[in-house]
């Protein structure tokens, strides 16, 4: 996707995605521009008149009560943007500041919120060359919008503050605009809210972890699928027919892909006969698609609301079709924050079961004939028993980060603003979720790999073979003990480009 056409419709999470990501670039259709400057025509009929509307001739927040006049506004715009940047703590990712100016960009091109029409364009320009302003992360209680986070952005666009230039060298925003061909933009009545006054951040934090989630709980089901075969598993419980008789979509969807990966192998059809004793395979193996599908299901209805609030006008106040400027609270993050905060917990839940699927492969006593820690010398060599620990830390660190955000309102604003969504804090914590558990399905990777290698000379089914292939291009197979926090991190970069899963996928299309 080379570039994105905002037109004042939806935008679509793959769009969010590309440009967030993909640094796909943007341009503003011409009948967008058009309704901006209509809109921006009743703006300024209002900014004329004596009696004082909120936003237009009135101080914000608190303050809504003062009346500004004339000759004090473009000082208002230029103290909001300045005072609301008042960020703190580390950069935010870049992948996130592109993905909240875009979505602000889409606000302003709606004409619901009565920005000049060069304003939108300079926006534009700004994601456009490539520039992006240094957010920091801490700042926002996800109400009246990602406040901080957006005025670091207004900030940029006023040729204030820092940015990262297109190499990602660190600039001021004077020189990189200067240098891009860009003036600064010097903001007249309603300008400022509208650049500050969305909830930006947490919609584009939530799209891309969305996509993220999708990639990841199919690589659950490919590691979990490995780890069946690793430990004699049986595929009988992951039958169409037996997940029909619970019918959650994502269930079944996980149950079918598990079973495709384990189709084929020889390793389960050598314990599939009578002479096999074992009754039941423990939950963390029988159980993978009940949970991986409802990881799925969760994370189908978090991208239900995302396309919601894909197709929203968040500002405040909003300028209507007729003319009038109305005050209202589709600022508040709620939406938005609930379902940040219910995606960390399958998050946690998914990491939890693969850890102890992990685990089982490590213990001789429960492994069905594999070695202890999966060690070349048990005793001299600790084999990946430290890597389970370190699944075993992460996974702790997930249920933490499970905790909700958005039942922890603060007041602020001397109590104008006294229920807050905390959404952008949701949305942080739900990003180092979806690390933590790429690092936890890495590990799985790494040791069912292992445990499918000393299985010899019984191999695996085709899918999981390639994918066992495609790790073994970059990390070699069992063998005395070596450094493996490398080894981790090279299969942490396998899982988060979908490599090992595409290998997997292939080898399953294949499969008679």
């Amino acid at each position: 996707m080379e570039r994105v056409v905002l037109d004042g419709g939806p935008l679509s999470r793959d769009e969010v995605v590309a440009v967030a990501r993909g640094l796909a670039g943007v341009e503003v259709a011409a009948p967008a521009l058009a309704g901006v400057t209509a809109t921006r025509a009743h703006v300024e009929l209002l900014a004329e008149a004596t009696t004082p509307t909120y936003g237009v001739s009135t101080g914000f927040g608190a303050l809504a009560t003062r009346h500004i006049p004339l000759d004090r506004r473009a000082a208002l715009q230029r103290s909001l943007i300045r005072s609301h940047a008042a960020g703190a703590g580390p950069e935010v990712e870049p992948e996130v500041v592109r993905a909240l100016m875009l979505l602000r960009l889409r606000t302003l091109t709606t004409g619901r919120t009565g920005v000049h029409p060069s304003t939108v364009n300079a926006l534009a320009a700004l994601l456009d060359r490539g520039i992006v302003p240094v957010v920091h992360e801490f700042g926002s209680l996800g109400c009246s919008g990602d406040l901080a986070p957006l005025s670091a952005v207004a900030l940029a666009l006023m040729g204030e503050g820092m940015v990262r230039d297109p190499a990602g060298e660190l600039r001021p925003a004077a020189d990189a605009l200067a240098e891009a061909g860009l003036e600064p933009v010097v903001l007249a009545e309603k300008e400022g809210l509208a650049l500050i006054n969305g909830t930006d951040g947490m919609l584009g934090m939530l799209a891309l972890a969305a996509a993220d989630l999708r990639l990841l709980l199919d690589t659950a089901d490919l590691t979990a699928a490995m780890s069946v075969e690793a430990l004699l598993g049986t595929d009988r419980v992951f039958a169409a027919d037996l997940q029909a008789l619970r019918p959650h979509p994502g269930q079944a969807v996980s149950a079918a892909r598990i079973a495709a990966f384990l189709a084929g192998s020889p390793i389960v059809a050598s314990h599939r006969g009578p002479d096999c004793a074992r009754v039941q395979d423990a939950y963390s193996l029988r159980c993978a698609p009940q949970v991986h599908g409802a990881a799925r299901d969760t994370v189908a209805h978090a991208e239900t609301v995302a396309d919601r609030e894909l197709a929203a006008a968040i500002d405040n106040p909003v300028v209507l079709a007729d003319g009038r400027v109305e005050s209202n609270g589709n600022f508040h993050g709620a939406p938005l924050a609930y379902v940040l905060d219910f995606l960390a917990i399958p998050v946690a839940d998914v990491a939890s079961m693969a850890e102890r699927r992990t685990d089982r492969m490590l213990d001789q006593a429960r492994s069905h004939g594999l070695p202890p820690f999966l060690a070349a010398d048990p005793g001299v060599d600790s084999g990946h028993m430290i890597a389970q620990y370190t699944q075993a830390a992460v996974v702790s660190e997930l249920k933490r980060l499970a905790v909700p955000a958005s039942v922890d309102s603060i007041p602020s604003s001397a109590m104008q603003e006294d229920h807050v969504s905390m959404g952008w804090s949701a949305a942080r914590k739900l990003r180092r979720a979806v690390d933590g558990l790429t690092t936890v399905l890495a590990v799985e990777l790494l040791t069912a790999a292992r445990a499918l290698d000393l299985r010899a000379p019984l191999t695996s089914g085709p899918a999981t073979a390639a994918a066992v292939a495609a790790l073994r291009a970059h990390v070699p197979g069992p063998g005395p003990d070596r450094h493996l926090a490398p080894e981790i991190a090279t299969a942490e970069a396998l899982v988060r480009s979908g490599a090992v899963l595409a290998a997997a996928h292939t080898a399953t299309r294949r499969t008679p």
